[in-house]
């Protein structure tokens, strides 16, 4: 059966539809929602996504997403250069900020490791954030791993740990726990569950 669908319209269910959690029929339905805004509506939606990754860098230091080096966090002076918390993501630093509990530095992974995706400790921003606690050793106090509670979470934490232990550095290696249920993902946590994770974080 031949398509009847313009290829302009097809293109964009494709493009839609590979994106995480849009199936064929979001995707149809997101395409012929555009159809029906005005042509300015569509066009700024363009532009944002044109736009998007050309005006971004990662920063130098913590590895989130910005459009500045370094970005505004970490040349924030407020921001305290004794505690850093690592995560996996730059959605999990949005989720943390929205507490405004923690008022340290971050450092950005770029997942987990993961056997079953091959990604492996090489693959993540790890030797990064052991150099960076190796230059910084005098003045950081506490790493808190905020990696998610999930397998591959735990593994990356775990991991990290032990590689900061070998080094033998007088910095206390927290873990934030209470509040977080295991297999659930960082980002997706309300505030006050991420608040109550970090005040009951425990000595890893």
């Amino acid at each position: 059966m031949p398509n009847i669908l313009p290829k302009s319209v097809q293109k964009l269910i494709d493009e839609f539809s590979k994106l995480p959690g849009i199936g064929p029929k979001t995707a149809a339905r997101l395409t012929f929602y555009l159809l029906s805004k005005p042509e300015v509506d569509v066009q700024n939606l363009g532009k944002a996504i044109y736009h998007l990754k050309r005006n971004l860098v990662y920063c130098s230091q913590c590895f989130n997403i910005s459009e500045e080096d370094p970005c505004v966090i970490c040349k924030d002076p407020q921001r305290s250069l004794k505690t850093i918390l690592v995560v996996e993501s730059p959605l999990d630093i949005l989720a943390i900020e929205k507490t405004k509990e923690f008022h340290g530095k971050y450092h950005v992974l770029g997942g987990a490791i993961s056997p079953v995706d091959d990604v492996g400790p090489e693959d993540l921003r790890i030797a990064e954030l052991l150099d960076r606690i190796e230059r910084n050793k005098d003045n950081i106090s506490e790493i808190i791993l905020a990696t998610s509670p999930d397998l591959e979470g735990e593994a990356t934490a775990m991991f990290i740990r032990s590689k900061i232990k070998e080094k033998k550095l007088k910095i206390k290696i927290t873990r934030i726990a209470r509040g977080l249920p295991v297999g659930s993902d960082l980002e997706y946590a309300d505030e006050i569950t991420l608040t109550r994770a970090l005040e009951g974080r425990r000595e890893y």
